[in-house]
């Protein structure tokens, strides 16, 4: 199986929990909390060995945090390496309101992280021999908005697929300086990025048109309970979002895009994998809090999608 390095420069705690009813300044009582190693990138990483993958994971950390951060990784079996930063690793909160069924998250933008700091990322990027590199999540506010187009660079340099789920700046510098193999914007992102407003027919010729302009040889676009829509040169391929049982949104980008790269990693074709991606986000959403999606909760999700392909 292909190697794979997710790269996570803006990690989190990812906390959760329950209350009845959510009302400001009253003391709000919480139940079911939890707590897990969170950021686009360590969520990929995570899904990614959920499944059976090999995955490195390039994470920071900084503080308190930072170490329980580190210890909660430590009990997932990824190899890990982490660059430590002398501001405190973020902590975010979601808390699921009963009555309801509405959630509420709190995420923090995150400390900064010096050029020196990013550095030391940046060399241990170059030490990677693998077949994919991901960067998923936000850019830290200090670090330059061509830092995801630095790492596409080297992993063009190495001959290495690059995979980045971000937005914003990040995306742009990304899209406009390095070939990249494979983007993964929502629906709201997407709009982000053209900088117009799109209904899903728009959306999809938007897809298609970078990857005709050369922005990327892959586009996948979720549009949440409309489904998703995979744009490349063969295409454009949609596939309705499958019927489950939401209970937290949380974790499904990163969930589609860690049993996507799994699966393309396992040397599936872009087709399969798309369906593979879908399957997992689908499988994300129904699970509490700030759980990722269930192995057997994917496969079974999969083959519901192959019997309509």
């Amino acid at each position: 199986m292909a190697a794979i390095l997710s790269i996570a420069l803006n990690p989190t705690i990812d906390m959760s929990s329950e209350a009845e009813q959510v009302v400001p300044t009253r003391k709000i009582r919480t139940c079911n909390e939890k707590h897990h190693p969170g950021g686009g990138g360590v969520n990929v990483a995570r899904v990614i060995n959920m499944l059976g993958g090999a995955v490195e994971l390039i994470f920071t950390s900084g503080g308190v945090t930072g170490i329980l951060l580190e210890q909660s990784l430590d009990c997932t079996g990824i190899e890990c390496r982490k660059i430590k930063i002398e501001q405190s690793t973020r902590l975010a909160h979601m808390i699921y309101e009963q009555q309801t069924g509405l959630e509420y998250r709190f995420v923090p933008v995150g400390p900064e992280v010096s050029q020196q700091e990013l550095n030391l990322v940046l060399e241990q990027v170059e030490e990677f021999e693998g077949d994919y590199i991901i960067v998923s999540g936000s850019l830290p506010l200090s670090v330059p908005y061509d830092t995801y187009a630095l790492i596409a660079d080297i992993a063009d340099r190495k001959n290495i697929r690059f995979i980045i789920d971000s937005s914003g700046e990040g995306l742009k510098c990304a899209l406009a300086k390095s070939p990249v193999f494979l983007i993964k914007p929502n629906h709201r992102e997407l709009e982000k990025l053209t900088g117009k407003r799109l209904d899903n027919n728009e959306a999809k010729e938007a897809a298609l048109e970078l990857v005709r302009n050369g922005s990327a040889r892959n586009v996948v676009v979720s549009m949440g309970a409309e489904g998703a829509f995979l744009a490349n040169e063969e295409g454009g391929l949609f596939i309705p979002a499958s019927p489950v049982n939401v209970r937290s949104a949380v974790g499904a980008g990163d969930s589609f895009v860690g049993a996507m790269a799994f699966s393309l990693a396992s040397g599936h074709a872009i087709q399969d994998a798309f369906r593979f991606g879908v399957a997992a986000g689908a499988a994300a959403v129904m699970t509490d809090g700030t759980e990722l999606c269930k192995r057997e909760d994917v496969l079974k999700l999969y083959g519901d999608i192959l019997s309509k392909a």
